[in-house]
């Protein structure tokens, strides 16, 4: 029997292609709808530990004098010794991290969160000449580490929108 024949369906005609068409679809749709459910009961858990984990990260090089945007906060804070206000600045990004990681402190990781956020877009402000290469497109490498702030900012109002759902479980 040659592979034509073994498609044939009981009537001796092809199978129609639409008929084939839909159970691609409804295969593709079964494992569409799979996919989607992990990404959905994954995303903001996944969220939330990778936002703590760059806080934690993050805050940990200033405290240990290893961060490279450590220049940038110096030059931006310079009514603070920047000897005292990075690491300070690196324990409070600490403290966020870790509250964001211990579900109980979310919210007082948000609050710590939103407090600091506006002192990260000072240099745009204050040092243009650093985060620009031309004014107001194109970003220098520490004009690009600013705005994704707001990819930062955009995560934590994501996990923040949850913190009365674990308060209702």
């Amino acid at each position: 029997m040659s592979a034509s024949e073994t498609v044939r369906s009981e009537g001796g005609r092809d199978p129609d292609p639409t008929d084939r068409l839909g159970s691609a679809r409804e295969r593709f749709d079964r494992i569409d709808r799979a996919i989607t459910g992990e990404m959905d009961r994954l995303g903001i858990p996944v969220l939330r530990v990778a936002l703590g984990i760059v806080f934690v990260w993050f805050g940990g090089l200033k405290v240990i004098g290893g961060s490279p945007a450590a220049d940038l906060v110096a030059a931006t804070v310079y009514v603070v010794p920047a000897e005292v206000f990075v690491p300070i600045l690196g324990v409070w990004e600490v403290l966020i991290g870790l509250c964001l990681l211990y579900r109980p402190l979310i919210r007082v990781g948000i609050l710590l969160l939103f407090l600091q956020m506006p002192g990260t877009f000072l240099p745009m402000v204050l040092l243009p000449e650093v985060v620009f290469v031309t004014f107001p497109f194109e970003l220098t490498v520490e004009g690009q580490y600013i705005v994704k702030n707001l990819v930062i900012i955009g995560a934590a109002l994501v996990v923040g929108g949850t913190v009365r759902e674990d308060a209702e479980e």
